[in-house]
Protein backbone atom coordinates (compact mmCIF):
# COMPACT_ATOMS: atom_id res chain seq x y z
CA UNK A 1 0.00 0.00 0.00
CA UNK A 2 2.76 2.48 0.87
CA UNK A 3 5.48 1.14 -1.42
CA UNK A 4 7.00 2.93 -4.38
CA UNK A 5 4.26 1.62 -6.66
CA UNK A 6 2.90 3.77 -9.45
CA UNK A 7 4.00 7.14 -8.11
CA UNK A 8 2.17 9.94 -9.84
CA UNK A 9 4.08 11.86 -12.45
CA UNK A 10 4.67 15.51 -11.61
CA UNK A 11 2.96 17.34 -14.44
CA UNK A 12 2.63 20.79 -12.83
CA UNK A 13 5.21 23.11 -11.30
CA UNK A 14 4.91 26.34 -9.38
CA UNK A 15 8.37 27.75 -10.00
CA UNK A 16 10.62 29.57 -7.58
CA UNK A 17 9.80 33.29 -7.61
CA UNK A 18 6.13 32.64 -8.45
CA UNK A 19 3.37 33.67 -6.04
CA UNK A 20 -0.16 32.31 -6.25
CA UNK A 21 -3.01 33.76 -4.19
CA UNK A 22 -6.07 31.52 -3.95
CA UNK A 23 -7.05 27.89 -3.51
CA UNK A 24 -5.87 25.26 -6.00
CA UNK A 25 -6.89 21.77 -7.10
CA UNK A 26 -4.64 19.43 -9.06
CA UNK A 27 -4.51 15.90 -10.40
CA UNK A 28 -1.61 13.43 -10.53
CA UNK A 29 1.50 15.36 -9.41
CA UNK A 30 2.35 18.92 -8.38
CA UNK A 31 5.65 20.40 -7.25
CA UNK A 32 5.77 23.75 -5.44
CA UNK A 33 9.06 25.67 -5.49
CA UNK A 34 7.45 29.12 -5.09
CA UNK A 35 4.80 30.55 -2.75
CA UNK A 36 1.12 29.66 -2.50
CA UNK A 37 -1.26 31.64 -0.30
CA UNK A 38 -4.29 29.35 -0.24
CA UNK A 39 -5.19 25.67 0.06
CA UNK A 40 -3.78 23.03 -2.30
CA UNK A 41 -5.99 19.95 -2.64
CA UNK A 42 -5.58 16.96 -4.91
CA UNK A 43 -8.51 15.56 -6.83
CA UNK A 44 -9.93 12.49 -5.11
CA UNK A 45 -9.11 10.15 -8.00
CA UNK A 46 -6.18 8.60 -6.10
CA UNK A 47 -2.45 8.22 -6.65
CA UNK A 48 -1.71 11.93 -6.26
CA UNK A 49 1.68 13.35 -5.32
CA UNK A 50 2.35 16.80 -3.82
CA UNK A 51 5.93 18.01 -3.29
CA UNK A 52 6.72 21.17 -1.30
CA UNK A 53 10.39 21.86 -2.06
CA UNK A 54 13.04 23.46 0.11
CA UNK A 55 12.47 27.21 0.15
CA UNK A 56 8.80 26.89 -0.88
CA UNK A 57 6.09 28.45 1.30
CA UNK A 58 2.46 27.41 1.50
CA UNK A 59 0.00 29.29 3.72
CA UNK A 60 -3.10 27.14 3.52
CA UNK A 61 -4.08 23.52 3.81
CA UNK A 62 -2.57 20.61 1.88
CA UNK A 63 -4.40 17.43 0.92
CA UNK A 64 -3.09 14.63 -1.32
CA UNK A 65 -2.36 10.91 -1.24
CA UNK A 66 1.44 11.20 -1.02
CA UNK A 67 2.85 14.44 0.39
CA UNK A 68 6.57 15.27 0.53
CA UNK A 69 7.55 18.43 2.42
CA UNK A 70 10.96 20.10 2.67
CA UNK A 71 9.69 23.69 2.84
CA UNK A 72 7.33 25.68 5.07
CA UNK A 73 3.60 24.96 5.45
CA UNK A 74 1.26 27.02 7.61
CA UNK A 75 -2.07 25.23 7.77
CA UNK A 76 -3.50 21.72 8.07
CA UNK A 77 -1.83 18.85 6.20
CA UNK A 78 -3.59 15.63 5.20
CA UNK A 79 -1.70 12.76 3.55
CA UNK A 80 -4.16 9.99 2.68
CA UNK A 81 -1.35 7.45 2.10
CA UNK A 82 2.13 8.70 3.04
CA UNK A 83 3.59 11.88 4.50
CA UNK A 84 7.35 12.37 4.10
CA UNK A 85 8.95 15.17 6.11
CA UNK A 86 12.45 15.96 4.95
CA UNK A 87 15.10 17.73 7.11
CA UNK A 88 14.04 21.33 6.33
CA UNK A 89 10.28 20.73 6.65
CA UNK A 90 8.47 23.25 8.87
CA UNK A 91 4.75 22.73 9.56
CA UNK A 92 2.46 24.91 11.66
CA UNK A 93 -0.92 23.20 11.85
CA UNK A 94 -2.72 19.94 12.38
CA UNK A 95 -1.19 16.98 10.55
CA UNK A 96 -3.18 13.89 9.54
CA UNK A 97 -1.50 10.92 7.87
CA UNK A 98 -1.93 7.25 7.09
CA UNK A 99 1.86 6.61 7.29
CA UNK A 100 4.60 9.02 8.35
CA UNK A 101 8.33 9.27 7.59
CA UNK A 102 10.09 12.09 9.42
CA UNK A 103 13.76 12.91 9.03
CA UNK A 104 15.95 14.54 11.65
CA UNK A 105 15.57 18.33 11.53
CA UNK A 106 11.91 18.46 10.45
CA UNK A 107 9.64 20.37 12.85
CA UNK A 108 5.91 20.36 13.50
CA UNK A 109 4.07 22.93 15.60
CA UNK A 110 0.66 21.33 15.92
CA UNK A 111 -1.12 18.07 16.53
CA UNK A 112 -0.25 14.78 14.79
CA UNK A 113 -3.20 12.47 14.13
CA UNK A 114 -3.11 9.19 12.23
CA UNK A 115 -6.02 8.85 9.79
CA UNK A 116 -8.64 6.27 10.66
CA UNK A 117 -7.78 5.98 14.35
CA UNK A 118 -11.44 5.78 15.39
CA UNK A 119 -12.15 3.04 12.86
CA UNK A 120 -8.98 1.16 13.81
CA UNK A 121 -9.87 1.27 17.52
CA UNK A 122 -13.34 -0.16 16.95
CA UNK A 123 -12.07 -2.86 14.59
CA UNK A 124 -9.56 -4.01 17.21
CA UNK A 125 -12.49 -4.94 19.47
CA UNK A 126 -14.07 -6.98 16.67
CA UNK A 127 -11.01 -9.13 16.00
CA UNK A 128 -11.07 -12.65 17.44
CA UNK A 129 -8.62 -13.50 20.18
CA UNK A 130 -5.85 -15.80 19.01
CA UNK A 131 -4.62 -18.27 21.56
CA UNK A 132 -1.41 -20.15 21.07
CA UNK A 133 -1.29 -23.73 22.23
CA UNK A 134 1.74 -24.52 24.35
CA UNK A 135 3.50 -27.84 24.14
CA UNK A 136 3.45 -29.87 27.31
Amino acid sequence: MFGKKDLAVIKSLIAQGTQIHGNMKFGEGLRVDGEVYGAIHANSEGGTLLVISEGAVVEGGLKADHVIINGTVKGPVEARELLELQPKARIEGEVQYAALEMQNGATILGQLRPLGTAAAASSEDDKPVIRLAART
